[in-house]
């Protein structure tokens, strides 16, 4: 065992020991790897020799002792070689693994989430808004369920709340009238792949002044689906 103090690590700071056998006489020896100045102990036949005093280490490489060393006389070099994280995160790395937890205290910049629907990505977002009463979510390990509420009613029209405003009743309505403001194709972009219908629960579709409205190929448009304007 090395006589003297030995050198006292943090379990952030990795080591390293080089041991070497001198010649007759050698006072310079180049340690492997290099070193950080004011971070290297040297011991010589397992006596700890002091910075400046019994040697120097300025330049990273080369150290050297103040006395000459006989043949083979046994110098050690201890190390402190790095500040070492584990699994520590390079800013600068295009991509990299952590393993284990990550524990983040604060916020997190820049980062989103792809949003997708039905397994057609909608685009990338860094919050996501439910909009409506009623919606629930749930933990469920490492997945968070969540549960859309209808519309209330009988599930046909805007459902209709009771006076708290988020109990749905077994009431909704289908508004009498409505208007086409701009064109519209419906084709197999936006109203199915194959042959579909194209239906409407209101009973009086207006198309205003110079739009047209499209009925692609395949497709069976249907108003007044439910014949409410013959009640």
């Amino acid at each position: 065992m090395a006589i003297g103090r030995p050198i006292s690590l943090t379990g952030n700071v990795a080591s390293k020991i080089i041991r070497v056998l001198a010649t007759n006489g050698q006072t310079a020896f180049t340690v492997t790897g290099g070193y950080r100045i004011n971070h290297i102990g040297v011991f010589r036949n397992g006596v700890r020799l002091s910075n400046n005093s019994d040697f120097t280490a300025l330049d990273g490489v080369t150290v050297t002792l103040v006395d000459a060393c006989s043949a083979n006389d046994e110098v050690l070099f201890e190390i402190q070689d790095d500040f070492r994280v584990a699994d520590a995160i390079v800013s600068a790395a295009s991509s990299q693994t952590v393993n284990g937890d990550l524990v983040v205290t604060g916020n997190v910049y820049g980062a989103q989430i792809g949003v997708q629907s039905g397994g057609t990505t909608i685009g990338d977002a860094k919050t996501l808004n439910f909009i409506g009463a009623g919606n629930t979510f749930a933990v469920n390990g490492t997945t968070v369920d969540v549960s859309i509420a209808g519309g209330g009613g009988g599930g046909i029209g805007t459902g209709i709340k009771y006076a708290d405003g988020v109990t749905d009743s077994p009431f909704s309505y289908v508004d009498s009238k409505a208007t086409i403001p701009e064109n519209m194709l419906l084709d197999t972009t936006n109203a199915g792949d194959s042959d579909t219908y194209v239906v409407s629960v209101i009973p009086n579709i207006e198309v205003a002044a110079g739009v047209a409205v499209t009925v692609g190929v395949g497709k069976t448009m249907v108003i007044d689906v439910l014949q409410i304007g013959d009640l």
